[in-house]
C-alpha cells in the first residue's frame, strides 16, 4: 500500500493552537505529515529557525510528523519531497477565497497536486498569528491562543517594549 503523505505549509509566526489542531487532525488522516515552515518575508516576528524550533517543541507529542523549513515556491517543495497532497486550514470564507486562488495557480504549476482543506473548529476560528502578536505586543495574555512555548517566546520578544 502506498503511504499517504501530506505537506502542511505556512509561516507559523508564531504557531497557534489553531495550527496545532489542523496538524493533529491531519496526522489522523495521513500516514505522515511534513510541516513546511516558509521562510516568509521581512515582516516575520520570529526567525525561520525560531519558528521551526517553536513548532518542534509544540508538536513533539505527534509522531509521524516532521518539521522542516523551505523557501521558494510551494510546488517546488512538493516536487523535492515527492509529496502530492497539501493540507491547509480554513478559518473563514476569506481564507477559502485566498486558498482557492493559490490552488488554481499551484495546479497549473504542478498538475495532479491535491489540496485538502480542514475547517477550523469554531472555538479556534478567530485565532490568527497576526492577532496573537498584537495581543502580546500590548502585554495581553496569549495563553489561550498559542502553545506554551510560543507564549513564552512572545512574552520574551515583547518584554523590552514594556519597560
Amino acid at each position: 500500500m502506498t503511504e499517504r503523505h501530506a505537506l502542511y505549509p505556512g509561516t507559523f509566526d508564531p504557531v497557534t493552537l489553531g495550527h496545532l489542531d489542523i496538524l493533529d487532525r491531519a496526522t489522523a488522516l495521513f500516514d505522515r505529515v511534513t510541516v513546511a515552515v516558509a521562510e516568509g518575508g521581512k515582516a516575520t516576528l520570529f526567525s525561520l529557525q525560531e519558528r521551526v524550533a517553536l513548532l518542534q517543541q509544540s508538536a513533539s507529542h505527534l509522531d509521524r510528523c516532521e518539521i522542516v523549513s523551505f523557501s521558494g515556491l510551494l510546488v517546488d517543495e512538493l516536487r523535492r519531497r515527492r509529496i502530492g497532497v497539501v493540507v491547509r486550514g480554513i478559518r473563514s470564507f476569506h481564507d477559502y477565497e485566498h486558498e482557492w486562488s493559490m490552488v488554481g495557480v499551484n495546479r497549473v504549476l504542478l498538475p495532479g497536486s491535491e489540496y485538502v482543506f480542514l475547517l477550523a473548529r469554531p472555538e479556534l476560528a478567530t485565532i490568527s498569528s497576526s492577532l496573537v502578536k498584537d495581543v502580546a505586543r500590548h502585554a495581553g495574555d496569549v495563553a489561550g491562543f498559542v502553545p506554551p512555548a510560543a507564549a513564552a517566546a512572545l512574552v520574551e520578544r515583547f518584554a523590552g517594549d514594556r519597560l
